[in-house]
């Protein structure tokens, strides 16, 4: 059981090439589409757990470049004396 969860948690750690390459609207696009099948339960067991790995690695793929965006826009409101962070609206 150790094996299968260090396995399974060494194959997210790794972000293919190819995602790498997505920008965040295109890998959210491609992760909904994965949930989406995923949820639908039409998928074959072995391509679910394929999906589901790409859709683990879209995931980190996705929090990176959000963080990163963050980090910007934090390091931006921060430059100036009088300016502060300000919680942004998302909605």
């Amino acid at each position: 059981m150790k094996e299968c969860v260090m396995a399974q948690s060494a194959s997210v750690e790794t972000v293919p090439e190819d995602i790498k390459r997505l920008g965040f609207e295109d890998a959210m696009k491609e992760l909904e589409r994965i949930v989406k099948d995923l949820e639908s339960g039409q998928v074959k067991l072995d391509e679910a757990v394929k999906a589901y790995e790409r859709g683990a690695a879209l995931k980190k793929h996705c929090e990176a470049k959000l963080a990163d965006a963050r980090m910007k826009v934090e390091k931006i409101t921060g430059s100036g004396a009088n300016l502060g962070l300000e919680p942004v609206d998302t909605e």
